[in-house]
């Protein structure tokens, strides 16, 4: 009897503590929260960014990664992105993968400024091996599925009655002609990045720790900001088949900066759609909607066998954890291999220097 006395009186004492510390817990996050959105009410939002990033790092919460993904975009909402950096751009770099045959491939710690500015300007685009690690890429890929079943779940059940730390909507204006995107990513097996809190704070820290940004930073000679409307969590479904050529600097002009960071999540290329791509630098945007092209927007295949005057098209195989970077110049499409028979999960951000900003696109801060 004794014995169990003093046992119930132990789990009593537990079950105090346990209550006193989520508790405690709780008014912290509140407190948090209050002094972030004071942050950003004063107009101070680096301030709430820094506040809500080591929050999360401290102890992860949805509530610090919705606030800072809005946060992130309500920064430029208030003081749009301007011009940083009036210096000739790009800088003249030499060539270091002079002679490479195909498109130039590094490891993740030769990535930087100068590797990335030689890829892109000379040849196209340039593919980083092992950006990420394969149990990491298999986790971000978990991540993926899971935004988008969340987002499927959103549509089903409505907005009201949905709650989910994968999938919430930054919220935008009704005016907002982007917006309206939002719509036609979703039906193609996509979810913004920006639509997943959780998934934009780990991509944004993942990538800062492997150098990516940094090395962004470098090339354009100024802090990148991260599309909202560009950067996407995409599953491409084993049924597709047809695929069109594009370049984005169709859709966003050609007089911008950017970096898209195609980071691949599964094996892709072999039993799962890759990336089929015209392996040379273009120094323009192709004419569209014609040479047997399917759309107004996409470029004919007539076209194609033009710009690469003799060269064929590749479509290289990657690893789970491996990336490919390039600009809005590179002509691609998405690879169907003939054995096609799995899904294939991958992450397109797109970066933008401020001063040379496609205007109808929406800035994320980082």
């Amino acid at each position: 009897m004794e014995q169990n006395q003093a046992w119930n009186e132990i789990s009593a004492a537990r079950c105090t503590w346990c209550g006193n510390k989520m508790m405690l817990e709780q008014d912290s996050i509140e407190s948090n929260l209050i002094l972030a959105r004071t942050h950003m009410q004063r107009g101070h939002f680096t301030d709430a960014i820094a506040l809500l990033r080591r929050c999360n790092r401290q102890n992860r919460h949805v509530l610090y990664e919705q606030l800072l993904a809005q946060c992130q975009y309500e920064i430029y909402v208030a003081e749009p992105p301007r011009a940083s950096n009036v210096l000739p751009w790009p800088e003249q770099i030499d060539d270091v993968f002079a002679g490479a045959s195909g498109l130039p491939e590094i490891r993740a710690d030769q990535l930087n400024a100068r590797t990335l500015a030689a890829g892109i300007q000379y040849h196209g685009a340039l593919i980083v091996r092992g950006l990420l690690t394969e149990s990491k890429a298999s986790e971000m890929a978990a991540g993926v599925r899971r935004t988008l079943d969340s987002c499927g779940e959103w549509h089903q059940k409505g907005q009201p009655a949905f709650e989910s730390p994968w999938y919430w909507r930054l919220p935008l204006s009704e005016e907002c002609e982007l917006a309206q995107a939002r719509f036609w990513v979703e039906g193609a097996c996509g979810v913004w990045t920006v639509d997943s809190p959780r998934m934009l704070f780990d991509l944004t820290e993942t990538l800062g720790q492997v150098g990516v940004i940094d090395a962004i930073a470098g090339y354009f000679g100024e802090r990148p900001l991260l599309s909202v409307g560009k950067s996407t969590l995409r599953c491409v479904p084993s049924t597709i088949r047809v695929a069109d050529w594009h370049q984005d600097g169709a859709f966003m002009g050609g007089d911008i900066r950017s970096v898209n960071v195609w980071l691949s999540l599964s094996h892709c290329g072999e039993d799962a759609s890759g990336l089929e791509v015209l392996p040379r630098r273009l120094p323009r945007v192709l004419p569209t909607g014609t040479h047997g092209a399917n759309f107004e927007w996409s470029v004919g295949p007539g076209m194609v066998e033009l710009a690469g005057e003799g060269m064929s098209t590749v479509s290289p195989v990657f690893a789970p954890g491996d990336a490919m970077l390039f600009d809005h110049y590179f002509l691609h499409r998405t690879g169907i291999p003939e054995a096609i028979a799995k899904d294939r999960y991958a992450i397109e951000s797109w970066f933008f220097a401020p001063s040379a900003y496609p205007q109808q696109q929406l800035p994320l801060w980082l």
